[in-house]
């Protein structure tokens, strides 16, 4: 049972009422056609034996669950590099599910603003000196969906347990972190700060006419947009953190489960029948694994709430883990810790990582067990 089978059986007819842009229906005809003959592939023949099997090409495309193993364990080799032998926290920020209506229609704007605010709230409170003084680092990973597949846009972050002091020439540690696992900022800080900045770079995106407005009432004038604003001030957002990293391991665990994460995954679903798709899901009120079973036409639909804007960069990096920081400041925060700085990450064909992960040599023959499987050239498509 795969994604792929609820879109081969129900996408066509789905498709048919509810018709939908280029760059959804190019994730579907992906997501379908992953590992099949319609992307082409190559034969591998047996060496010794002469066995042969077919080997097709992945689409590669971010919201397959298919392909993201692969290219979540190069991303997460790379990333052993800049990892530091600190406490990490994980901060969640979301916003009101009354923005959530306004944020489908206007994904890209409303998404980067849920970084911006975010991004901006960690790092200005990291300086602050009554919360550390210090030039932190942030790893910023969105999320869209919960695990009904309903919309839920919210921003994972982690944060590292301290940074560069002002004059950059020690590591500052949070005085916290003595007392407990609390976070170096209150939740209610984070917040109200949050809060603020997302609701002033909202107006902004307002005044440049950057947002979509017809559906929305609260758009017909400024007292109403004033009103609808205010109205989101009252409300609690909600920002928490959860307990702390403990060790450098447990960080790229978390990384590797979070970053290449699509909004349903393949072993999650149970069955697709009569006209139902039914699967896992885990219900955070209590804590319990529950099933839910679905309408196939729902099913897509929710589905297809979480396919990002094209070009749309879902992680980001900020602080001293930002791209331009990474020879600087990181390599002197490294320097500070006494950070053994390793080698670059070594070069390996998906083969080798295959087996690096899982211990499955894909070369051997699976029939005689003695001759490597060699790739045979072809000139067409295998059957």
């Amino acid at each position: 049972m795969e994604l792929a089978d609820v879109f081969s059986k129900y996408g066509t007819s789905y498709l048919s009422t509810h018709p939908q842009p280029a760059k959804i229906l190019k994730v579907i005809n992906a997501i379908v056609q992953c590992r099949t003959a319609a992307l082409g592939g190559h034969i591998e023949r047996c060496d010794n034996c002469g066995h042969e099997r077919p080997f097709y090409n992945s689409c590669r495309n971010r919201h397959c669950p298919k392909c993201g193993s692969i290219a979540r364990e190069r991303w997460l080799m790379s990333r052993k590099e800049h990892v530091l032998p600190i406490v990490y926290f994980h901060t969640v920020f979301t916003i009101p599910d009354t923005l959530n209506h306004l944020t489908l229609h206007n994904q890209r704007v409303l998404y980067n603003i849920l970084f911006k605010a975010g991004s901006e709230t960690l790092l200005e409170l990291g300086k602050d000196k009554k919360h550390l003084g210090a030039k932190i680092g942030v790893i910023a990973t969105l999320h869209t969906w919960g695990q009904n597949l309903t919309d839920h846009p919210h921003l994972h972050c982690i944060v590292t347990g301290g940074g560069l002091s002002e004059d950059e020439k020690r590591w500052k540690y949070p005085k916290k972190l003595k007392n407990g696992n609390d976070f170096f900022i209150h939740v209610n800080v984070l917040s109200d700060l949050f809060k603020k900045k997302f609701l002033a770079y909202l107006k902004e995106a307002y005044n440049r006419g950057d947002l979509k407005r017809k559906e929305f009432p609260y758009f017909s004038s400024e007292s109403e947009f004033r009103k609808f604003k205010n109205e989101l001030y009252k409300k609690r957002w909600v920002t928490y953190c959860k307990q702390p990293f403990s060790g450098a391991e447990s960080v790229l665990e978390y990384l590797g489960r979070y970053v290449y994460r699509v909004a349903i995954s393949n072993k999650r679903l149970i069955k697709c029948e009569d006209g139902r798709v039914i699967f896992k899901w885990r219900d955070y009120r209590d804590g319990k694994q529950k099933i839910m079973s679905l309408d196939a036409f729902e099913f897509i639909r929710r589905f297809l709430l979480h396919i990002l804007p094209s070009g749309f960069f879902k992680v980001r990096y900020y602080g001293i883990l930002a791209s331009r920081n990474l020879k600087t400041k990181l390599k002197l925060a490294q320097e500070l810790l006494n950070v053994r700085l390793k080698k670059s990450v070594e070069k390996l064909t998906w083969k080798e990582l295959f087996f690096k992960l899982t211990g499955r040599d894909l070369s051997l023959c699976p029939v005689c067990g003695k001759g490597r499987m060699k790739m045979v050239p072809l000139s067409h498509s295998p059957p």
